[in-house]
Parts: structure tokens; sequence; C-alpha cells
């Protein structure tokens, strides 16, 4: 299930990519360049902060849903996709997180 809503998600934001800024919310974040869409994923980001600090487990899911989402807004606006962080979550699967950011010289 989880699959299909994010290759559901990720062809409708594919399709709106090139449409009409009037015709949906997506098509006009994409509309007002990858500027405004690192903004929202910003906003949406604290967001996600302020409801796991209330506490309020509902909104913290809602919040996580909206962050989540733009960054699929920002993945596409960039070529990507779900798959291409699905893929790198696999990759970085039974490996130590200690291990992969020395790999990457992160401390």
């Amino acid at each position: 299930m989880n699959e299909t809503i994010l290759q559901r998600l990720t062809a409708t934001i594919a399709a709106r990519k090139g449409a009409a800024a009037d015709t949906s919310y997506v098509a006009k974040l994409f509309s007002k360049g990858e500027d405004a869409i690192l903004k929202k994923v910003g906003e949406e980001a604290t967001e996600v902060l302020l409801a796991a600090k209330s506490g309020d487990k509902a909104n913290l899911v809602y919040e996580t849903a909206d962050l989540w989402f733009h960054c699929m807004v920002l993945l596409a606006q960039h070529g990507l996709s779900t798959d291409d962080v699905l893929q790198e979550l696999a990759r970085r699967e039974g490996v130590s997180g200690i291990a992969e950011k020395l790999s990457r010289g992160k401390d």
C-alpha cells in the first residue's frame, strides 16, 4: 500500500509539473520556481518540529505527510522521485549509521 501511494503521488506530481499554474497547487508551486518549493519544505519541516514538540501525535502525522509531499515536489523539480530515495534507503539498510556517516566523511 505505501509504495502504491508513493507511486501515485509521484505520477500526479509529474503530470502537474507542466500544467498551468491556475489548475493545481502543485503546478502553481512549480511555476513559482525552486525557491518557493524550498520555502515550503522549510515551513513544513518547522511545522513537523512544532507538532512533535507539542506531543500531538495526530498533528505530527498530518504535518509529516505535508513535509513528505513537499519533499516529493522538490525531488520532482530535480528530476528525481521517491524511487531514488527508496533505493538510497535500501542501500543503507543493515549498515551502521555511524559507519555510513564515516564513509561520507561526516562525524
